[in-house]
């Protein structure tokens, strides 16, 4: 009896912990099983394929042949669930440029052709998929998608057979299921100031003998659209092609094959499963909730280190800011090597920018970019890698929809959106004052006496210049700002620093200096 106690007491404290971690991830599991899920007989209605055909020769109406079939070729309609469309793709990639660039288009067009959908959701297809049921179109591994396939057709010419893209495929599934993108390898990444430490670490992990850590853990922390993604999946998959045994986690993904193990009561094979791979890979690990799946992850990162396995993992902050995430965890990854991936200069924008144009040129030879529009639009851009995605597949549609060479104002129009123009900073008068004190080596109250040697007088007349330059306030608001005085004053203060910058270079450089610090 009391056996029976004990192992009734044991089940409810098991099944309370997967209460509380599928209630705290029951997005991230609907989300999941959703892009799984069809309608009750796991098909869908021909009615709703026929709206899907009518989707299509809408998208390719608008859009215009090239931009369809570069991007919406392989959209497939996989089900339709409580008015949701769930569309799948066959690449990540896809997924995510569809979801950043056209979902609202999807969404509309959806929506005027299947009557009482509200939504629309993007996923991946499996890569195991029945051979019986060959997907819409063959894509050669260069150059432009080829014409669709028909079931029993031999393939001809340019495409590739479908068991060798599936093969393909395969071997780039990970230990645990995840597909790797064969876009994001080492040889693909750009290199600069900002980028060259993680990359070379990442380089010298990824080619190290399993059993042999040169840096572990090592922890890549940037902001978004950097690059720390694509030296993740660049690490996993040079790693598995030396036969290392990887997983590559999101965060998402690692919560829901935890979740998912607790459900089906095989927690105990996954855990087995982590700890006997050679290199465990997590990205956006700031996103890892639920107290028992940060202690598993806590649990598998200790055992797998204490095993001389490598731990590769990607965050957008430092470790120890990481405030959600338990603080041994925070400790362990602190302990590594920690590395930033920085903001992108100028010349690395170029070179991205330069590279993502031609990639798009192999598939649509008749589009061009001069380079001064190169040099441009990397100038103005200076946000992420993704927006220069953006930018490059702005430049692709205005060229291939309007038939015109894109020029420097074409390229203005098609990335205004992405230009992101930050609010000047709103500059005070007392600053001002403080920051041409502390340049002139005088006090903020020997600018604002009666004093008038010729080591004040210059110093406070350059702060009036600065004042009003700088600020929306009034001649004689700033005359009062500056001990009282008459705007007469600050007008005469005004105009003789304007001729005297526009005589003495050097003067107009330490003056501009003064600009920028305030304003930055």
């Amino acid at each position: 009896m009391t056996e029976e106690m004990g192992q009734t007491m044991f089940e409810r404290r098991r099944m309370d912990e997967t209460v509380e971690v599928v209630s705290a991830l029951s997005v991230v599991m609907v989300a999941e099983q959703a892009c799984v899920v069809a309608d009750e007989t796991g098909t869908t209605p021909a009615s709703a394929t026929e709206a899907w055909d009518r989707v299509r020769r809408r998208l390719r109406a608008e859009l215009g042949e090239d931009v369809f079939s570069s991007w919406f070729a392989r959209v497939e309609l996989g089900s339709i669930v409580d008015g949701v469309a769930y569309l799948t793709v066959p690449t990540r990639f896809l997924k995510s440029w569809l979801e950043a660039h056209y979902a609202e288009r999807l969404r509309v067009n959806c929506m005027a052709e299947l009557p009482g959908l509200n939504g629309i959701m993007l996923s991946v297809r499996p890569v195991s998929r029945d051979l019986s049921q060959p997907p819409a179109e063959i894509v050669p591994l260069r150059g432009r998608q080829a014409a669709p396939v028909a079931p029993a057709a031999e393939p001809k010419g340019a495409p590739v057979p479908v068991a060798q893209v599936e093969a393909a495929e395969r071997d780039l599934v990970d230990a645990c299921g995840t597909v790797l993108d064969r876009r994001m390898s080492f040889q693909a990444f750009i290199v600069g100031k900002s980028n060259q430490l993680a990359f070379a670490a990442a380089e010298r992990i990824a080619a190290a003998p399993a059993g042999s850590s040169p840096y572990n853990p090592l922890y890549i922390h940037a902001g978004v659209g950097l690059g720390k993604t694509h030296l993740l999946q660049a690490i996993a998959q040079e790693a598995r092609s030396q036969g290392k045994r990887v997983a590559y986690f999101t965060a998402d993904r690692f919560m829901y094959g935890f979740v998912a193990a607790l459900k089906s009561q095989t927690a105990l094979a996954f855990k087995e499963k982590l700890r006997g791979i050679d290199l465990l890979v997590v990205d956006d690990v700031q996103f890892i909730q639920g107290k028992s799946i940060q202690q598993e992850f806590g649990h598998t990162i200790n055992a797998l280190i204490d095993a001389g396995k490598q731990i590769v993992v990607a965050g957008d902050r430092m470790a120890n800011d990481l405030e959600a995430l338990d603080e041994r965890i925070r400790s362990r990854l602190g302990g590594g090597l920690v590395v930033e991936v920085g903001d992108l200069d100028e010349a690395l924008r170029a070179k991205i920018l330069g590279n993502r144009l031609e990639a798009l040129q192999a598939a649509h030879p008749n589009f061009q970019v001069h380079p001064d529009v190169v040099a441009y639009v990397a100038r103005v851009v200076a946000t992420n890698g993704r927006d220069l995605d953006g930018a490059a597949n702005r430049l692709l549609a205005h060229a291939t929809l309007s038939g015109q060479p894109v020029s420097l104002e074409t390229a203005e129009a098609a990335i205004r959106d992405l230009v992101r123009t930050r609010e000047p900073r709103r500059v005070k008068i007392e600053d001002i004052q403080k920051l041409v004190a502390t340049r002139y080596n005088v006090s903020r109250a020997d600018i604002l006496s009666e004093r008038r040697t010729a080591a004040v007088v210059k110093p406070r007349q350059i702060a009036m210049y600065l004042a009003k330059a700088l600020t929306p306030r009034s001649l004689p608001e700033i005359g009062r700002r500056f001990g009282g005085r008459d705007h007469t004053t600050v007008l005469h203060a005004v105009r003789k620093i304007e001729k005297a910058i526009a005589e003495d270079r050097t003067l107009h450089d330490e003056v501009d200096l003064l600009k920028r610090m305030l304003q930055e």
